[in-house]
């Protein structure tokens, strides 16, 4: 389905990083920039997985867009600042998406270091890393830059039962203001979207693993527009943010959920009522569906 309400080559020339853009919102978001002519680059881990979606956006590029990826653990600054060097050989990025993530629902009190460490670093460290490397590079040159980051509403009220994601998305919150200020100056915009629910197969199997967690934040049935989000409406929003003509717009968070934070608990706080065989039940799928995909990293 295309609702797009921008011109075809909207973004000609552009060329747009998508941290995690192999999966899930990143790649919906990099079929739409490199339809609209935008050079995409996306990276991730798994290169299977990177392969099969770059031959797949390729196939629905249009107006000199184009997709390429790069093998990339975003919680590694050197990774990152080697991937960037890559990049830059071959032109300067004009925008940088942070929308690597990695999240779980879980009683606080069963949180452990490592499960922490995991989404801190992927999340916080990721965006930090991302948005420096390129930032550096802008400034150094003279360049004007866009980076938008995938947050949630949580940063506005917390939510129980995500606390890893919501410290680490609430951290990036932070950056975006604080460099909006400091860079500001620079012509470099700095802005984040925080989206309701807009189910993608790898996130709902987290964050919704049995019938009873799909509740609140992973759930429509509170949102009063009364549907998930519909992906081109979000693809459109990122376009927008990312093609010329707002220049003046930085330093915001802007929900696209429907009005669901402003009218319902968005957060996973109904998971209040899952007993401990519910908890249990969920973490044991998390957990074989964890190990599948570090099986199919292995043998790819």
């Amino acid at each position: 389905m295309t609702l797009s309400t921008f011109r075809p080559d909207v973004l000609a020339g552009k060329r747009i990083l998508i941290t995690g853009g192999g999966t899930g919102l990143g790649k919906e978001l990099a079929r739409h920039f490199a339809a609209h002519g935008a050079a995409v680059h996306i990276c991730g881990r798994r290169e299977a997985v990177l392969q099969a979606a770059v031959a797949e956006l390729n196939e629905t590029a249009h107006h000199g867009g184009s997709a390429e990826y790069h093998i990339c653990d975003v919680r590694d600054a050197d990774q990152i600042e080697a991937m960037v060097d890559r990049i830059w050989a071959g032109g300067a990025l004009t925008g940088l998406v942070n929308n690597a993530a990695a999240n779980f629902i879980s009683p606080s009190i069963d949180i452990s270091p490592r499960g922490f460490a995991a989404v801190r670093s992927t999340v916080m460290d990721g965006a930090l890393f991302a948005t420096l490397a390129c930032g550096r590079r802008w400034i150094a040159q003279g360049l004007p830059g866009s980076v938008v980051s995938m947050l949630v509403t949580w940063v506005w009220t917390g939510s129980a039962y995500v606390l890893p994601s919501v410290m680490a998305k609430t951290a990036v919150h932070a950056m975006t203001m604080s460099l909006a200020v400091e860079w500001g100056a620079k012509n470099i915009r700095v802005n984040a979207v925080a989206p309701g629910p807009f189910p993608t197969e790898s996130a709902w199997e987290k964050l919704a693993p049995i019938p009873k967690a799909n509740v609140g934040a992973a759930s429509a049935d509170e949102v009063p527009m009364q549907r998930f989000g519909r992906m081109p409406e979000l693809c459109n929003l990122l376009t927008f943010l990312q093609a010329d003509g707002c220049e003046y717009l930085t330093g915001q968070n802007i929900a696209i959920d429907g009005g669901h934070h402003l009218a319902a608990p968005s957060t996973f706080a109904a998971l209040g009522k899952l007993t401990p065989e519910d908890w249990s039940e969920a973490k044991t799928l998390v957990r074989g569906r964890a190990e599948q995909e570090k099986a199919q990293r292995s043998a790819g």
